[in-house]
């Protein structure tokens, strides 16, 4: 890529035309992880946080936050999206959260943004219902690893682990 998309020819940002582009299926995949002591992940675990269901809370958050991308991120088009899902897994000893967001559209722009909004919203969820046992928390590693459709087609990261 010779150019960022979102500049113009002077330099200044702007919102790029998709007027004519195809509709075309698309789909993206991001994970990242929220690293906390043990002890907190017990908590989640046990359903024993004060704020109530950490990961029930964060699931919501996160459907909601793919759903206002456009109004987040100044030059995202506002996208009618048709399917959010959200997946955490909890590793007590590890003191750890994955989470994995999956966003769809039939559009004619991706929603690799939406994805990384909605695991990165999951994460501020879990850390605010956590931050009273556990000021250490940490959100870390958030990251596309799969997308397709569109014009440049199927992306996906190297194997992870």
């Amino acid at each position: 890529m010779d150019k960022f998309t979102h500049l113009d020819e002077n330099g200044s940002a702007r919102m790029v035309d998709v007027t004519g582009k195809g509709e075309t299926r698309r789909e993206a995949t991001a994970r990242g992880i929220v690293r906390m002591k043990s002890e907190t992940a017990r908590l989640v675990e046990a359903g024993a946080v004060a704020k109530g269901d950490v990961i029930g809370t964060a699931k919501i958050a996160g459907i909601m936050a793919a759903k206002k991308t456009g109004d987040l991120i100044p030059m995202c088009h506002p996208l009618q999206l048709t399917g959010v899902d959200l997946r955490f897994v909890l590793d007590v000893p590890a003191g750890s959260i994955e989470i994995e967001a999956t966003v769809k559209t039939v559009g004619r722009t991706g929603v690799e943004m939406e994805a990384m909004t909605a695991v990165s919203v999951a994460a501020l969820t879990i850390y605010d219902m956590c931050k009273s046992a556990d000021r250490e928390i940490t959100i870390c590693d958030t990251r596309l690893v799969r997308k397709s459709g569109g014009k440049s087609g199927t992306f996906s990261r190297e194997p992870e682990r």
